[in-house]
């Protein structure tokens, strides 16, 4: 039986630079911290760079992209004045992602389906400047169908996941996502996932044969105040591994949800 493909780890390195807004001073230093997790292990490194500018700032951007070895991937709201600066600075991908002021960090997918228009216009003059993109969706069939030749990648929201409160609930968004996962893949899309990912409840979604690549951030950093970054990485991506070293890419979605929250 087939081995299910390497499932990459992309370090969101936005709650480094959390930290240094809330006192307003040159550190800690995200830049620095993408370099460490880069030495530590990480496949890419993410940030968003959001309107309100509460953690990313421009700068952090334009000094990561020529230091980083590893694909960056630019999160961003689907504006004028982001594609502006997603052209203009060219990172490798982007994640195209909903915002709204009030919320302490992105709350659901896009809205693909209702925004069909002005979001095919954004992936066009990314895909027009060389940069591939990734939708940010909730693991909804019509968004998925409303994403079919827009991008080449999405990127399953796992927020309902990771919040659920019961194990019945845990185990009904999980098959949720494996299902998506699944529809996503057989629709030639390359499928990602994140948010609220940790050590306790990520071994399931990594053992998503279909899912290529998790984003995870706050998680890393929040561990990383006891183990350090590279410590932090490490723990992840060992329970990651073993989660998917113990599937095929053949195994049942029954399986899949049968996983326990840490199984390793």
């Amino acid at each position: 039986m087939a081995s299910a493909p390497a499932l990459r780890l992309g370090v969101n390195i936005d709650h480094v630079a959390t930290v240094r807004q809330a006192r307003g001073t040159a550190y800690p230093d995200p830049v620095e911290a993408a370099l460490l997790a880069i030495a530590a292990g990480a496949d890419g490194i993410t940030l968003h760079l959001r309107e309100d500018r509460r953690h990313i700032q421009d700068h952090d951007l334009e000094r990561l992209l020529p230091m980083c070895s590893v694909p960056v991937n630019l999160e961003m709201a689907v504006t004028d004045e982001m594609l502006q600066i997603a052209c203009r600075t060219t990172p490798q991908h982007v994640c195209l992602v909903p915002e709204k002021r009030q919320e302490r960090t992105t709350e659901g997918g896009l809205d693909v389906a209702g925004q069909h228009a002005q979001i095919a216009n954004a992936c066009a003059r990314l895909r027009e400047a060389g940069i591939a993109v990734s939708l940010f969706i909730d693991p909804d069939f019509p968004q998925l169908q409303a994403a079919r030749g827009l991008a080449p990648n999405i990127e399953i929201n796992t927020g309902a996941y990771a919040e659920a409160k019961t194990e019945a609930e845990r185990r009904q968004q999980l098959v949720k996502i494996a299902s998506f996962a699944q529809a996503a893949s057989e629709a030639g899309f390359q499928v990602h996932a994140g948010h609220g990912l940790n050590p306790e409840n990520v071994a399931p979604i990594a053992a998503i044969a279909e899912i290529v690549e998790l984003n995870i951030g706050h998680a890393l950093i929040a561990r990383a105040l006891f183990l350090g970054l590279p410590g932090a990485i490490a723990e992840l991506r060992q329970v990651m591994q073993q989660a998917r070293g113990r599937l095929s890419c053949d195994d049942s979605l029954a399986s899949i949800s049968g996983l326990s929250q840490r199984d390793s």
